[in-house]
């Protein structure tokens, strides 16, 4: 995971534990002292909001107890494509360029111009080289790139 990534997750996590957790259990405060459970709608909805909350809040602990986070930026710039670099990629056929960050599943966002390190285009980008060709295989046929350049970003 990116140090980028990991921020996230963690801006995420604060949100979650100080700002939906009290106003969850508030909002199942107000619907327990409402009465008869089983006809209040606002209770159900609130345990079942609670329960996602409470699910999120568990698996993003889980993603930072175990993830690697890794600073591009101060790692040397070699040139070669790794985790986390910006790729500036040209393609040959069209000679339109197209930027790339490669990062770890959960900050993928193909809007944003990053792709999971687990993408077509990033397993065939890693390990190459500025200067490189890249011939890679998508579900339209082969698109061939040139590598112009990697940044530590």
């Amino acid at each position: 995971m990116t140090q980028a990534g990991a921020d996230a997750l963690r801006l995420e996590l604060k949100r979650l534990t100080s700002t939906e957790r009290p106003r969850i259990v508030k909002e199942i405060s107000a619907a327990l002292e409402q009465g008869d459970l089983r006809e209040n709608a606002e209770f159900q909805y609130a345990k079942e909001e609670q329960g996602h909350i409470e699910g999120r809040i568990s698996e993003i602990a889980a993603k930072l107890g175990a993830a690697q986070i890794i600073d591009v930026t101060e790692l040397p710039n070699t040139g070669k494509v790794i985790f986390g670099v910006t790729v500036t990629l040209l393609n040959v056929d069209t000679d339109e360029t197209v930027v790339y960050q490669i990062v770890g599943d959960d900050e993928a966002d193909i809007k944003a111009q990053k792709i999971s390190i687990y993408s077509p285009v990033a397993r065939s980008l890693i390990g190459k080289q500025v200067d490189d060709s890249v011939i890679i295989q998508i579900p339209s046929g082969q698109i061939e790139y040139e590598i112009l350049s990697v940044e530590h970003l």
